[in-house]
């Protein structure tokens, strides 16, 4: 049985979202303060101990509790609820249980438990609240009822936690109803208990070997999973043996020890002498040994040199430690003797944390060995956990197929807009919903199916951290991902406050994200080339200013839906900003050169050029170069410009790299910084002021 769908309303960033999970791991990501965490945190509440506090509720929430007070009416009031939906082998065992747990649903292979925690009597809050803080003669109380209900224990002195049974009854061309049937909270609980069990490794683990409260010492987590995991199942008769055999040693001389104080004690008159005799004995036990004797060193075997814990890295440590508690869960759950759970389900916080790439890029496949273990050694190699991994590793996301990735993002409260300011709620989005469409380019159908391969081989190539990013930039080449940072710094430099992710993707495949950038909801800027080639003929590449020419490159005529160069040229910026699918194109426009009292306007077919063009005076200062002399007159100087850099000899990274080293102002080509602009407007709050388009480059070099 496994958990296969929950939906969580008004609780934190959490508003209204459906998560649905996968039979083995889930991994949560997205950017910080999306609501990961308040995903486990709502498990953490219901099936955890945890209690909940006032600011649990949604944000949105906290008016609805001042219009209870204002108008008395308890339909007003806010809950907190979590649906959890299971699916069931008709085959397994778990069917027969949950037909004796829920007898009155009609459909047995998939079943939903609500839990609802809001305010138990509406009349007695409302009596208490106004004791407390009357109505002044203005009308006006010292306190709003969510800041009572801050105060402590008073939310859960008002609140309880309501069951439901949930049943999907089929509508005919419409979604099925859910039908929802309340249980006695007795009932609840029990059935609760019987369905799930969760389990916790926090974010913070502060693991090192200091025996404060807030640290997890490792000889401590050996301890425990000894006392409630080892012993318990019999496989501690050998260590009881010697344990034995050293007591009785230990109880010898303990006797020599301490007679002279037991003869004292003696003459003392206690005990009496129709008394026993006082005697000190070991009572060692393996569990109090290795719990409180015991030191877990770190051992160098060819030279038998020990090192204890504080010796070991952090990374290692983590790692140990949140293998213990995934074996020391899994045990628990399969030793459970008697109604076992029908689900575990065991959530691991930022196991990233300390640890270097490859182990991150290993971390999933090394649990499930550890779980698998401990399933083989107990007999029962189908009783698997699920687990959800929240993460901000991209090297960990590479690890697991693309369908298991569950995206977190930030957005605004329901009916609020972008002017509202904060994004105080959070949408997620499944991959495995994911499916692009299929497209024809230059002629030839792209299948959903090669489309959506490609995305995968790309994001686990390259690393990808496009799920924790603000927005993304898409460029051609190492040429752009080198100097947008530089160029950030001169156009818009709202952005570095921004988190932002550069990909590399050629003019040929930006086009290739169209569907998963749209589906993701992350506005992305492309940077990409004219790729100006001639108009008939075989397309060979040709000067961007030649009559009829055409684009070979592929993302300008998917995205911008024009195949000239003169068309592509002749679109505004309006054209190139797309509201709907939140993005803007950036390429080549016309640049006005001047060149002493000469003029002209050069049309660049690739970034080098423009920043030639943009930047001619550096080259005639020889500030800037590109290897070869440039004639004099424009239309030559443009010619000659366009051969270099076209030329097999021309090395444009290191043409970057001197860019980036040159002493003197340069200037970011005009519709690179166009588009840089229009992703700061896009991300960060207007101000007064323009930005400059020139870099200062000794300071970012």
């Amino acid at each position: 049985m496994k958990v296969s769908l929950v939906a969580i309303r008004n609780f934190r960033r959490l508003e209204n979202v459906e998560i649905d999970l996968e039979d083995r791991e889930s991994i949560f990501v997205g950017p910080n303060n999306s609501g990961k965490t308040s995903a486990t945190a709502i498990f953490r509440c219901f099936l955890g101990g945890r209690d909940f506090k006032i600011h649990d509720f949604s944000v949105a929430r906290m008016a609805d509790f001042d219009a209870f007070a204002a108008t008395g009416d308890a339909n007003r009031l806010p809950k907190i609820s979590l649906d959890l939906w299971f699916t069931i082998d008709p085959e397994s065992i778990a069917f027969g249980r949950v037909f004796t747990l829920l007898p009155k649903l009609s459909d047995f292979t998939r079943v939903g438990i609500r839990l609802s925690y809001e305010i138990e009597d509406a009349i007695k809050l409302w009596k208490h609240y106004d004791a407390a803080y009357p109505a002044q003669e203005n009308g006006i109380r010292r306190k709003a009822l969510f800041q009572y209900l801050a105060l402590d224990g008073t939310l859960s002195r008002h609140c309880t936690v309501r069951y439901f049974s949930l049943d999907e009854k089929p509508k005919e061309g419409a979604p099925p109803e859910i039908v929802t049937s309340e249980l006695e909270p007795g009932e609840g609980k029990r059935l609760l208990k019987h369905l799930i069990r969760v389990e916790f490794v926090d974010a913070q683990r502060n693991i090192n070997d200091d025996d404060s409260s807030r640290s997890n010492r490792l000889s401590s987590a050996f301890a425990a999973f000894y006392r409630k995991n080892l012993e318990q199942v019999g496989h501690a008769a050998d260590a009881h043996s010697m344990i034995d055999e050293n007591n009785k040693q230990l109880t010898g001389h303990y006797a020599k020890q301490f007679d002279p104080l037991i003869r004292l004690i003696k003459d003392l008159g206690v005990p009496s002498i129709n008394d026993r005799e006082l005697r000190i004995i070991s009572s060692l036990s393996p569990e109090t040994a290795l719990r409180g004797s015991t030191e877990l060193l770190y051992v160098d075997p060819s030279r038998q040199h020990e090192l204890p814990e504080l010796y070991n890295g952090l990374g290692f440590k983590n790692l140990i430690y949140m293998a213990i508690q995934a074996r020391h869960f899994h045990a628990q759950w399969v030793m459970t003797a008697e109604n076992r759970p029908l689900c575990l389900m065991i959530f691991i916080e930022e196991p990233e944390v300390h640890l270097h790439a490859q182990v991150q890029q290993t971390f999933i496949s090394n649990i499930w060995q550890v779980i698998n273990q401990s399933a083989e050694a107990a007999g029962e190699p189908d009783l698997v956990p699920q687990l959800v991994v929240t993460t901000h590793s991209s090297h960990i996301m590479e690890a697991v197929n693309f369908e298991k990735v569950r995206y977190f993002q930030r957005c605004h409260i329901t009916g609020e807009t972008a002017a509202s300011g904060i994004r105080n709620a959070s949408v997620v989005r499944s991959l495995r919903a994911f499916q692009p469409h299929a497209e024809t380019i230059d002629g030839k159908l792209v299948s959903p199916a090669e489309s959506l391969a490609f995305l995968k081989r790309y994001l686990r190539l390259t690393h990808c951290d496009l799920f924790f990013a603000d927005a993304a930039i898409l460029v051609e080449g190492a040429v752009e991902k080198l100097l947008i940072p530089a160029m950030i710094e001169s156009a818009a430099k709202r952005l570095r406050t921004t988190y932002l992710t550069i990909l590399e993707v050629g003019g040929a495949y930006a086009h290739r994200f169209e569907g998963l950038l749209s589906f993701l909801h992350i506005p992305y800027l492309v940077i990409t080339d004219l790729d100006s080639v001639a108009p008939t003929g075989y397309p060979s590449a040709c000067r961007a200013d030649v009559p009829g020419a055409r684009t070979s490159n592929a993302s300008l005529k998917k995205l911008c839906g024009k195949t000239t160069v003169a068309d592509l040229i002749a679109l505004t910026s309006d054209d190139k900003q797309h509201a709907v699918e939140d993005r803007c194109i950036a390429f080549q426009t016309d640049i006005l050169v001047t060149d002493g009292t000469a003029q002209q306007a050069l049309r660049p077919r690739t970034l080098e050029e423009a920043i030639v063009y943009e930047n001619f005076s550096l080259l005639r200062s020889g500030t800037l170069s590109i290897g070869v002399a440039v004639r004099t007159p424009l239309d030559e100087a443009y010619q000659d410009v366009y051969d270099r850099i076209r030329s097999d000899s021309f090395k444009k990274t290191d043409f970057a790299m001197d860019i980036l080293a040159c002493t003197e102002l340069w200037t970011v080509p005009e519709y690179i910084a166009e588009g840089l602009r229009w992703l700061e407007a896009r991300l960060c709050q207007p101000r007064a002021g323009a930005t400059s388009s020139v870099v200062a480059v000794a300071e970012t070099a």
